[in-house]
Order: C-alpha cells, then sequence, then structure tokens
C-alpha cells in the first residue's frame, strides 16, 4: 500500500499460503462479527464502536489501521492469534472495503452490519454508484438473517432493507445546517425506485437528510436511533439522541458534523446488542479521532487540522470547516494518484471549491503531491486569486511552506497515500494533541 504502513503484507502471505484464513477465523468466533461499510465514516465509526467494547473489557480484533480489503482483515486476525494458532479474541471489529465487501462477508458472515452512506468514490475502480449499492445489497441477500444499521438520511443505503434482514434505522431527525436545495454535490436526486426528483423537507449534505418521492411515496423511514438535536460549538459537537424510547445527552470531542452520523451508527450497534445506552455516551465523549480525521496538531502555538479527503462529499465537508471561524488560516492539499488513491483525479472537479471564493480568511493555499499542478489549476479555475496558490509537489517543500504561513491555523487535507508521510511531517514540526489516546487509522 503506497504510503501506508504495510499492514496487508502479513495477510497476503497468511491468503496465499491458506486462503480459507477468514472463513476459519470466523467460525470460532461464531458469529461474534460486526462488520462495517459504507463509502465516508468507516474508521470512525469503527474505531468508535472498538474503544466502546474495550472500555467494557473485550477483548477484540480490529483493523485499527483501515486496512479493509481481505488482506488488511487477515493481518488484523493474525495479531490477536498465537503461533499455535489460538485466537485471542471476544469480538471482531471490522471495516471492510465496498468493492471488497461481497467475498469478505461470505467468509465473515457478521452477526451486524452498519452501512454509513454511498457516494462517489474513485470512480476507476469501484465505477458508478449504482453498481457500489448493488455490490452491497446482492452480497447481503445471500447472507443469512443477519442486523442490519442503515443510515435513514440517505435514499440509498435505506435500498438496502429490501434485502429483508432486521433494521435498525438512524439519523438526525433536525434541520441543523442551512442546506440550499440547489446545492450541486448531490449523488441521488432521484427515486431509486420510480425514478422521480426527491422532494426535501431539509438535508444535511450531498443527498443526506428527510426526503420523500412524490411519485411512489418512498421516503425517510421511522429511526430507532436519532438525533434530536445538535449543536456545532467550539471544537466539539454536542447532540441529544433517541435510541428506543431513551433519550441520553452525548459530547462528541471532535470537529466535523458528519461525526454525529458516526456516533448514531454505534449507538445503533449499541440498540442490537444490548450494550448500556449510558456507557456508549459517555466513552464517545472521550473519543480521540484517528489518523487524518481532523487529527489535531500544534505548531508553534497554531492549531492545526489534518483530515483526509477522497471524494467529493468528503471533501465539501472538510471544506466547511474552513468557514466555521473567521479567523485567517493556510491550506495545504495534497492529492496523489497511486492505486490506492484511484488513477483519475477528475473527481476535484466535482468539489464545490467556489464556496472558498467569499472566505477572504484563507491567506494561501499549498498544493502538494503527485499531482500538485492539477489541485492548483482547479483551485484557479474556482477563481482563488494566483498570488494565493503556490505549488510544491514535494510533500516536506509543502509542509514546510503551509506552516511557515502567516494564518491563525493551518487546515492539512491529503489523499489516501499523502496521508500517511504528511502526518509523520507534522510530528516531527508540530505535536499532537492527546497523543497517548489516540487510535491510530487510515481509510
Amino acid at each position: 500500500m503506497a504510503g501506508g504502513k504495510g499492514s496487508s503484507l502479513p495477510g497476503k502471505v497468511v491468503l496465499r499460503l491458506f486462503p480459507q484464513a477468514l472463513e476459519t477465523w470466523a467460525q470460532r468466533l461464531n458469529s461474534r462479527i460486526i462488520v462495517v461499510t459504507g463509502t465516508n465514516g468507516k474508521t470512525t465509526t469503527n474505531n468508535m464502536l472498538a474503544s466502546i467494547f474495550s472500555s467494557l473489557g473485550y477483548w477484540v480484533v480490529t483493523n485499527w489501521e483501515g486496512a479493509n480489503l481481505a488482506s488488511g482483515l487477515t493481518s488484523a486476525f493474525l495479531r490477536s492469534t498465537s503461533w499455535k494458532g489460538d485466537l485471542s479474541c471476544d469480538w471482531a471489529l471490522l471495516e471492510v472495503d465496498e468493492a471488497a465487501f461481497p467475498k469478505v462477508i461470505a467468509s465473515l458472515r457478521p452477526a451486524v452490519v452498519v452501512v454509513t452512506n454511498f457516494f462517489r468514490d474513485q470512480l476507476d475502480r469501484y465505477g458508478e454508484l449504482d453498481r457500489t449499492v448493488s455490490l452491497v445489497k446482492e452480497a447481503l441477500l445471500k447472507l443469512p438473517p443477519t442486523k442490519l444499521v442503515l443510515n435513514a438520511d440517505d435514499p440509498l443505503v435505506v435500498k438496502l432493507a429490501d434485502t429483508s434482514h432486521p433494521v435498525i434505522f438512524y439519523g438526525i431527525g433536525v434541520p441543523v445546517r442551512a442546506g440550499k436545495e440547489e446545492e450541486p454535490c448531490r449523488e441521488a436526486r432521484f427515486c431509486p425506485y420510480c425514478g422521480r426528483e426527491l422532494q426535501y423537507q431539509y438535508y444535511h449534505y450531498s443527498q443526506l437528510g428527510a426526503y420523500r418521492c412524490p411519485g411512489c411515496g418512498f421516503a425517510r423511514p421511522t429511526t430507532q436511533v436519532e438525533a434530536l438535536a445538535v449543536k456545532i460549538l467550539d471544537g466539539h459537537i454536542s447532540c441529544r439522541v433517541r435510541v428506543g424510547d431513551r433519550v441520553v445527552d452525548c459530547e462528541l470531542p471532535t470537529l466535523g458534523f458528519y461525526n454525529v452520523y458516526n456516533a448514531l451508527a454505534v449507538f445503533g450497534v449499541g440498540m442490537w446488542l444490548g450494550l448500556p445506552t449510558e456507557v456508549i455516551a459517555r466513552e464517545l465523549g472521550h473519543y480521540v479521532p484517528a489518523t487524518g480525521r481532523l487529527q489535531r496538531f500544534v505548531h508553534r502555538g497554531r492549531p492545526v487540522y489534518l483530515n483526509l479527503v477522497k471524494n467529493p462529499a468528503g471533501f465539501n465537508e472538510s471544506l466547511r470547516l474552513l468557514s466555521m471561524s473567521s479567523e485567517t488560516k493556510d491550506v495545504f492539499i495534497a492529492l496523489n494518484d497511486n492505486e490506492a488513491d484511484g488513477r483519475d483525479v477528475s473527481w476535484i472537479w466535482d468539489v464545490d471549491f467556489e464556496n472558498l471564493l467569499p472566505q477572504g480568511s484563507v491567506l494561501s493555499f499549498v498544493c502538494s503531491g503527485k499531482r500538485a499542478a492539477d489541485m492548483a489549476l482547479r483551485l484557479r479555475y474556482a477563481g482563488v486569486p494566483l498570488r494565493k496558490i503556490e505549488v510544491l509537489p514535494r510533500l516536506e517543500d509543502g509542509v514546510r511552506a503551509a506552516l511557515a504561513g502567516q494564518g491563525k491555523s493551518v487546515y492539512f487535507m491529503a489523499t489516501y497515500t499523502a496521508l500517511w508521510p504528511v502526518e509523520k511531517l507534522l510530528r516531527r514540526y508540530g505535536k499532537e494533541e492527546r497523543d497517548a489516546d489516540r487510535l491510530p487509522s487510515l481509510s
């Protein structure tokens, strides 16, 4: 895995020698396996689950490094297996790549499957969005009865309820941000059943929100887990969550509105398994973001944030963070086109960089990585003044230039294979906050 930590290599070797390894481990766990899939939020949701299960005293297998193909999952199991072949764990909590999902879950046969959302992502690898949804749906149809936790606010995810598995739906039940119907990055404008354009009472971002089809009546389903109130505050998020007939307050010590969805998915798993709702809320209050998930550093007294960007929906949410503060800031963007990133970088033209124009608070943009010039060209077409753009393909040069900016904070955004090298450089030049408690991860 270019740019990564090579965490999949032991798994590749084992699968070459013993292709049934995952199936054998799954049989030993007797279905005590939870799988998280979807386009965005897999790592955070899975690591939230892992931290809660660990706090409850369970031994868990988890791919905390984010290696979410079969080889990465195999490596995760290997770390909990003795040289005699004994597996030491109570549960396996695994995030799984959408394209790998069909083959992997056929071996694992999990007790619970969480599906976070579907957005366009690496079209040269996954193909169009409809294909990804179909892959997951067809794989679920082949499973014995399996508990599902589905995002009710995503009409593409709700289609998976047709698989006849028992479902807990989660969603955000109140408008939080002033979403505009004409906002361009919406993945699923039309009803997946009759093709009429969906009408929204409100929406949160991309296609997520309260929708209804005027043609066939398809609509956001009733939720069992729902955020009743959400406040985005300085440096954290406060929300009130209904889980069945219980209501708890939950504080998420992280930026990023989308993390509310990740937390709700965790409550959904807890509801299926009967985990104490108050314990989940308490542990989420201590959650520390994984590597590249709004990971926080300090450099010469200035806050520095590092975030993974890999598709238009996620990138747009990262750009929204820039508007949360009127203070001046510098922005670094690393764009690679290695295999793990996706060779086709045309997706950056679907990111709403034009929304940056009213934000005079951004003092400079440093474009780095293998496709730094493409990134700079995209910013220029978005109307960013040339004097604000600097092109430094070598990552270290770019990181140093961004840290030398005059803004009161620095935002680093990096595609998959640039993330680890950038994180390493930030550790060299800055200091990470709350390092001791962090669950490192990628993807």
